[in-house]
């Protein structure tokens, strides 16, 4: 029972992740984040003085705004679209983008 134990103590174990690989991953997503990335080369920041914490705010800030453009842009395509003929060299460009 005490071999069964350790085995699955090990296992949970290795399949934890380190803080190094959190540091490394909020690491890459930093690099990533537009708006952090212009601080960071406006104010010299690197990823030690930015904590993780405001990392995975800024990322779930910039998601939203992400869905939000969409949404605008969805929504301005459907006014496009209904506003011009279907036969339409205009409506033939919009559908080739889609």
């Amino acid at each position: 029972m005490s071999g069964r134990r350790s085995r699955q103590s090990t296992s949970s174990t290795s399949s934890r992740i380190t803080d190094d690989q959190i540091i490394d991953l909020v690491s890459k997503l930093h690099q990533l984040l537009p708006e952090i990335r212009s601080t960071r080369r406006s104010n010299k920041i690197n990823i030690e003085q930015a904590s993780a914490n405001k990392v995975l705010q800024e990322t779930c800030n910039y998601i939203r705004n992400l869905h939000k453009e969409v949404d605008d842009l969805s929504d301005r395509l459907s006014q496009l679209l209904s506003s011009i003929d279907a036969d339409s060299p205009e409506a033939a460009i919009i559908r080739s983008l889609i």
